[in-house]
């Protein structure tokens, strides 16, 4: 009987052997097939701030799991890792077979890496942004400076207009507000910057009102730098990035042709941030003791509803002017004519809106 002990022992350990093999190999079939298929492998996408669907993720079957052992059943979730550019996924609603990978652009050319955490892998998809210099509208403003959702449309809204409201009650402003058209530089520019401890701290007034920044991009981070307005006239090319098409400075009169676009000269079609352009043929137009030495002039239309301006008056006779903050219907009804907002004023150009805001309207 002995002499067969070493037998049965090596029968015994070849069956275990089988066993173990056979479980390894179902696990590495399973790994295998709970693979995550990514297409493309590489991205390339326009720097162009907007969102794009990027790539799509095929999901392992889940018939498999009818009738895997409970104990070989992979699961798993995808996440994306906070290394990553902004991704965002969304399943399949004809089925849980496949996730798109919707992917934010930055506004600037670059390389970047998705990393997508699945079963405890992490897998790394390499992006590429190139220089996109679309003009969706022709009007010499780049598609990388629009804001392409509603939440940065709105949060440019809120700034612009807080950062422009808040210098009506200073009692010193900044020196460079010298006019009206000053103001819209300096709360345009100053609403696309980061909003940050560090800005707050030189902006205490404007700290009360801090609401999300744009997310798109920050000032001066974009292809133009620190150049935001348009001063040559048509759509935008590539070149237009250095050779002095964009400026710092830009007067009131290209501000409203270069940098924004006509809603319409209705007074009830504004809306926050929206502004009013007025032309005076008479340079030495005056509003009470106003004198301009521009015959254009604008206003910032501020209030949720709409319903009151703020402007720079621009110089006094020898004076700095002031701000001043006014009814939309007081305006409607002032004594001078030529300053209500109205179809019938050939004074009043209209209502005009930023570029940046532009949408399908």
């Amino acid at each position: 009987m002995k002499v067969f002990e070493p037998t049965r022992r090596a029968k015994r350990l070849a069956g275990a052997v089988l066993v173990l093999g056979l479980i390894a190999g179902c696990i590495a079939f399973v790994d295998r097939i709970q693979r995550l298929g990514i297409e493309p492998s590489q991205i390339t996408l326009p720097a162009d701030g907007a969102e794009h669907d990027a790539l799509r993720i095929r999901l392992p079957a889940s018939s498999l799991a009818t009738w895997l052992p409970s104990w070989l059943e992979p699961g798993g979730t995808i996440t994306e890792d906070t290394a990553s550019p902004r991704l965002r996924l969304v399943e399949d609603p004809s089925g849980r077979t496949s996730m798109d990978g919707l992917l934010q652009s930055p506004v600037n050319p670059g390389h970047a890496q998705l990393h997508l955490l699945w079963r405890r892998r992490l897998l790394r998809v390499p992006v590429t942004f190139v220089f996109d210099p679309s003009d969706s509208y022709s009007d010499g403003t780049p598609d990388f400076l629009r804001l392409h959702t509603g939440e940065d449309r709105q949060a440019f809204r809120n700034w612009f207009t807080s950062i422009a409201e808040v210098q009506v009650d200073q009692a010193k402003i900044p020196a460079e507000i010298d006019d009206c058209a000053a103001l819209l530089r300096f709360a345009y520019r100053e609403a696309l910057h980061a909003h940050d401890e560090s800005w707050l701290a030189g902006h205490p007034a404007e700290a009360l009102s801090a609401v999300p920044s744009i997310r798109q991009y920050v000032y001066p981070e974009t292809p133009l730098g620190a150049n935001l307005f348009r001063v040559r006239p048509g759509p935008f090319l590539p070149e237009d990035t250095n050779d002095g098409s964009f400026a710092q400075f830009a007067d009131a009169r290209t501000l409203m042709k270069r940098n924004t676009y006509l809603i319409g000269r209705d007074i009830r079609r504004a809306r926050p941030g929206d502004l009013i352009f007025y032309r005076q043929l008479d340079q030495d137009s005056s509003y009470g003791t106003l004198r301009y030495h521009s015959p254009f002039h604008s206003m910032i239309v501020c209030g949720e509803t709409a319903s009151w301006v703020v402007y720079h008056t621009g110089p006094i006779h020898h004076g700095k002017g002031e701000m001043r903050r006014l009814l939309v219907s007081d305006l409607l009804h002032h004594p001078d004519a030529r300053w209500r907002p109205l179809k019938d004023n050939a004074n009043f150009l209209g209502i005009y809106r930023w570029n940046i805001l532009r949408e399908s309207d």
